[in-house]
């Protein structure tokens, strides 16, 4: 059943814009959710559908909102172990491997993680976004693993979707990169935007596009006379741009191990371990993983943090590395 929120505009509340002053009005909807239900002509201010979200509002306004009844999803369940970390009644914490993509898109709308979750309980999926995208509060790429939450109704979505909005997630992947970063700690802030030229990239820019911060800290660096000069590091993300840390890696010239994307020319190096060699050419992923996840839970109002260890694929590689340097 639909739902039409009536709102008019106090004097103290003048010259706001109007998404905002939903947001204040009306704390249960995420800022995210509001600007996309305007966008999709479901506002009206003083009897006229508007769809600009910055559009400012005037003393005395007539502010109407229709919150149209959750769409349900007509997808195929997929027979797909998940990894659940954790589970309860509100949402569930997923280890999700390399080689699988979030939800249905264009060329793949069956094997996907959402079409486990159906799988697994079709009825306990929040249901107010993407009817392609049930429970999904946030992705990773496909060919990245790691934490990932789920939300099992409507209300967590909204209050983990303000979490991330806010940017008060914990989330801390780690990475093996090529080189070494200069300083070994620190601090990436830039503009990021889709590629002009490829339009399944980004890239950064100078102009235009969202802030992205990411914080970096190099863990162990490999440079020996077996090995290619390689790093491991942890980074922290206080945005979560499409593909942030594979475009800030490639932008300071370090490229994520891996990443068929982004990434560098290098040369030859001759005399490499050849164990390592082999792993690291049919390595058929990113050396990314979503290490650490952690938010407040949206019904216990406790903080909740979550580790994953490295899958086997990436740890061995750090495991001849390791031996190969002592």
């Amino acid at each position: 059943m639909k739902k039409k929120i009536n709102l008019i505009v106090k004097n103290n509340e003048k010259n706001i814009r109007v998404d905002v002053f939903i947001k204040k009005r009306e704390s249960d909807l995420s800022r995210t959710r509001i600007k996309n239900l305007i966008l999709d002509k479901k506002l009206e201010i003083n009897n006229k559908i508007l769809t600009d979200p910055s559009k400012k509002i005037s003393s005395g306004d007539k502010v109407n909102l229709i919150i149209p009844e959750p769409k349900k999803a007509s997808l195929k369940p997929y027979k797909f172990k998940l990894d659940i970390v954790y589970e309860d009644e509100d949402l569930i914490v997923i280890n999700k491997p390399a080689g699988i993509i979030m939800h249905p898109g264009a060329g793949n709308f069956d094997n996907t993680i959402v079409n486990a979750l159906i799988n697994y309980d079709k009825n306990s999926l929040s249901n107010i976004g993407d009817e392609l995208r049930p429970g999904i509060v946030h992705r990773i790429d496909k060919n990245t693993s790691g934490l990932v939450v789920v939300a099992k109704n409507n209300q967590t979505h909204e209050h983990l979707s303000k979490q991330f909005n806010k940017h008060s997630i914990k989330r801390i992947y780690q990475l093996l990169i090529w080189g070494k970063i200069r300083p070994s700690k620190g601090k990436v802030e830039t503009l990021i935007t889709r590629s002009s030229k490829n339009r399944q990239m980004m890239e950064v820019s100078n102009t235009k596009g969202k802030k992205a911060i990411t914080n970096y800290e190099t863990l162990q660096i490999f440079d020996n006379d077996r090995t290619p000069t390689l790093s491991l590091l942890n980074c922290k993300l206080e945005t979560g741009r499409t593909h942030q840390l594979r475009v800030h890696m490639n932008y300071l010239g370090n490229s994520i191990v891996g990443d068929d994307k982004y990434k560098k020319k290098f040369k030859k190096i001759k005399n490499i371990d050849p164990t390592l060699k082999e792993k690291l050419i049919n390595l058929n992923r990113q050396f990314l993983h979503a290490k650490i996840l952690g938010f407040i839970h949206p019904k216990k109002k406790e903080e909740m943090i979550f580790n994953s260890i490295l899958p086997q694929e990436l740890e061995i590689i750090l495991e001849i590395l390791r031996n190969t340097s002592k």
